[in-house]
């Protein structure tokens, strides 16, 4: 792993984030998950959550940090959402259907790491987490484990 590029490509990533165009900062939300891990950028990433100017970088960068399947993510968008209007919740909202709606066991995971995650020493993550816990408790998967492999008529 060449740390100088990536740093490199954060640097990047978040000058884009900062554009005027809401593609963009979509695009570089999108691109900044992948980095979710380093400290640097959960700040960019947060703003770019709560973009005040589009909801389309929201629900971007959000799906991208979801996809992730991991902590790091989840944890990002669980700091978001209590300071997040009803109108951002709604696409955090969206971008989760949209992540987790297919398979029972990714949407399962994920709820196992909100409830982990409900107990983080931040209050804001905590509180996020519980939230971002009840819309996965809303979603219907299509898949269960047994339907993974089945071939549909």
């Amino acid at each position: 792993m060449d740390s100088d590029l990536r740093q490199a490509a954060v640097v990047a990533l978040s000058e884009l984030g900062r554009s005027h165009d809401y593609r963009d900062r979509a695009d570089a939300g999108h691109g900044l998950a992948g980095f979710a891990e380093m400290h640097e950028v959960i700040e960019p990433l947060l703003e770019l959550v709560l973009d005040p100017d589009d909801t389309f970088v929201t629900r971007r960068t959000v799906e991208a940090l979801l996809r992730r399947m991991d902590r790091v993510g989840l944890a990002i968008v669980a700091r978001a959402l209590p300071a997040a209007n009803s109108n951002h919740s709604e696409w955090i909202q969206t971008a989760s259907v949209d992540v987790f709606g297919v398979f029972s066991d990714d949407r399962d995971s994920a709820m196992r790491l909100c409830e982990e995650l409900s107990r983080d020493a931040d209050n804001r993550v905590a509180l996020g987490a519980r939230l971002l816990h009840e819309f996965l408790a809303e979603i219907d998967p299509v898949l269960r484990p047994a339907e993974r492999g089945r071939i549909l008529p």
